[in-house]
This record gives C-alpha cells, structure tokens and sequence, in this order.
C-alpha cells in the first residue's frame, strides 16, 4: 500500500516537473558543463580505486584504494572541467 501511493506522488511530481518552462541555451550549457564535470570526477575516481586496489595488503589496501579513488577524483575533475 505505502509502496504504491509513494510510486503514485512520485509519478505525479514527475508529471508536474515536465510542465515547467524550457530550459534556455545557457541553461542547457550550464547542465552539460555540470554532467562533464561530474563524469570526469567519478571517471578518475572510479579508475583511481582501481589502481589503488593493486598495491597493499589488508588495511593497508583500503587505504591506498580510498587514497588512489580521491587522486583520481580530483585529477578527473580538473581534467574534465
């Protein structure tokens, strides 16, 4: 019961939120810049956990993939943004 009157607001805020205005040119480039930025930092995180997954044993590995995925991250945001 819950289940569906959560999927029934959802569906309706979904509906409501299609009827606003459209977005203008420097909006659509803001969004854009927005979605590049934020793929290049999960990109380098994603591809710096990975790295920092291969050195270290035990705690020591969680560190360095917590290390490696935060390099990444800020590499990839400078990167892309």
């Amino acid at each position: 019961m819950k289940l569906s009157i959560f999927t029934l607001m959802l569906g309706t805020a979904g509906a409501l939120a299609a009827c606003g205005p459209a977005p203008t040119p420097q909006q659509q480039a803001a969004r854009q810049h927005e979605i590049a930025c934020l793929s290049g930092t999960l990109g380098g995180a994603l591809i710096g956990g990975v790295i920092g997954n291969q050195f270290g044993g035990g705690s020591g590995k969680a560190i360095l993939t917590g290390a490696g995925a935060a390099a990444g991250a800020v590499e990839g945001n400078r990167f892309a943004c």
